[in-house]
């Protein structure tokens, strides 16, 4: 039996253990918060190294893009330090290609028509796979890296505009203290829903990371689509009561739990046995498709 381990500096609130098969091996599953404590996150790494056949960094990146080029997030390498022998994901290796299919899976089956769709993206540095291939299929985007990172209320509308920007701001931000631009421990628990209401009120679909989404989530989202990927069994109650229509995760329902990128990325690499910096992005697509992946949707409004 397999046994993959994310370690996450979110809070323990959402812990969750599950056990599944895949590909006829058995794997136990398991989400560890620390509640923002990245000292008690790295002792866990260090305590449980060589033991786990792969680690998930969760609530946190290791890095973030800019162009072709990847800057790594100063407060996310001594998380990566910490495993010498256990290979350890941060998610990032699915975000391009999982999530991509994920949108494209959405527009061919006919769950969502894409085209003139208004998307709320919270973060495209973060999933810029997952805002081109919602672009590719004709959605307008509404780009909130500045709203929901950095607390400057200006959103942006254009993919060309990000990846310039990027080479700006993307060298400065890996060097703040990554709880000034994501919500960590029982910030995660906190909403302003009035702060950028009509952004959500806007857009047809919201997408991208959950703990982004919550951050300002308006009362009732009345008719929304929401897509994004780590959502407790509460979460979805509370979008539920909010009058969200449809919840797409772009990663399966595991128990009643959709598990973030970085734990099926940590699945993906403990089947490969590689290291993440030996993992391509074909890789990834064959195991995606030989596994047959398929993103969890519901129809909460029945």
């Amino acid at each position: 039996m397999k046994r993959v381990v994310s370690i996450s500096i979110g809070s323990s609130t959402r812990n969750k253990t599950a056990e599944v098969e895949i590909l006829g091996e058995k794997f136990i599953i398991e989400r560890i918060g620390t509640d923002g404590d990245l000292k008690k996150a790295i002792e866990l790494i260090k305590e449980l190294d060589g033991k786990v056949d792969a680690f998930g960094m969760g609530g946190i990146d290791l890095y973030l893009s800019a162009g072709n080029k990847r800057y790594i997030i100063k407060d996310a390498l001594p998380l990566k330090n910490a495993a010498k022998i256990t290979p350890i994901v941060d998610g990032s290796g699915l975000k391009n290609t999982l999530e991509r299919k994920v949108i494209k899976y959405i527009q061919k089956k006919g769950i969502v028509d894409l085209k003139g769709k208004k998307v709320l993206m919270t973060s495209v540095m973060d999933r810029f796979g997952m805002a081109q291939a919602f672009y590719e299929e004709g959605a307008r985007l509404i780009i909130g890296d500045l709203m929901f990172a950095l607390n400057i209320p200006i959103p942006l509308h254009s993919l060309k505009v990000v990846y310039f920007l990027s080479f700006i701001i993307v060298p400065i931000v890996v060097r703040l203290p990554f709880e000034m631009i994501y919500p960590t421990g029982d910030k995660q628990l906190k909403i302003d829903s009035k702060k950028y209401e009509r952004f959500y009120k806007e857009a047809d679909i919201i997408a991208g990371d959950f703990l982004f989404i919550k951050k300002y989530m308006p009362e009732r989202l009345d008719g929304k689509i929401i897509v994004t990927n780590t959502v407790t069994q509460e979460d979805v109650e509370m979008i539920k009561e909010r009058g969200v229509k449809i919840l797409i995760t772009t990663t399966p329902n595991i128990n009643g739990r959709s598990f973030g990128t970085n734990v099926m990325e940590g699945v993906l690499v403990a089947i490969a046995g590689k290291k993440q910096e030996e993992m391509t992005p074909q890789d990834y697509d064959e195991l995606l498709d030989k596994i047959g992946f398929e993103p969890r949707i519901e129809y909460l409004q029945k």
